[in-house]
């Protein structure tokens, strides 16, 4: 990786996004909580989630990743609160096609992941740009499978 492919890749928006990351504090009762690991790179998220009338009603992050796996957790941070395990998987399904065949940018509320479209070339990236919206997906899915136990 060429020092201009490094510049293109960490934009100064990435970068903003990834120092100005919400909802960083872990949800003390949580009705779920998973967590992920790239494991090439090893950055790692652990999400927390509250979940109220199939939608997420209260929601928290531990993100340790590199400035890309960041920034797709800021966007996300913004934008999953109310959000329902449809409107997640859908989520996670339009980054991975953004990312690994030159699909569109994923539909509102998470559009602002089209600021890591640049990382399309980096392969080795990918997995902790997904890590947010798996870890999310997953735990919706433990928290609906522990209300209908």
């Amino acid at each position: 990786m060429s020092d201009s492919d490094l510049i293109k890749l960490y934009s100064s928006r990435i970068l903003a996004l990834a120092a100005d990351m919400p909802l960083t504090d872990r949800l003390p009762a949580p009705d779920a909580t998973v967590m992920k690991r790239a494991p090439l790179c090893g950055s790692t998220v652990t999400v927390d989630i509250n979940v109220e009338d199939g939608r997420i009603s209260g929601y928290g992050q531990d993100v340790k990743a590199c400035a890309l796996g960041q920034a797709a957790a800021s966007v996300v941070g913004r934008a999953i609160v109310g959000r329902t395990r449809a409107e997640v998987e859908a989520a996670r399904d339009a980054l991975r096609a953004m990312l690994k065949k030159d699909g569109p940018v994923p539909d509102a509320p998470f559009d602002g992941l089209e600021v890591l479209q640049p990382a399309r070339e980096y392969k080795n990236r990918h997995a902790s740009i997904l890590l947010s919206l798996e870890a999310t997906a997953d735990a919706m899915a433990e928290a609906e499978k522990a209300a209908c136990a």
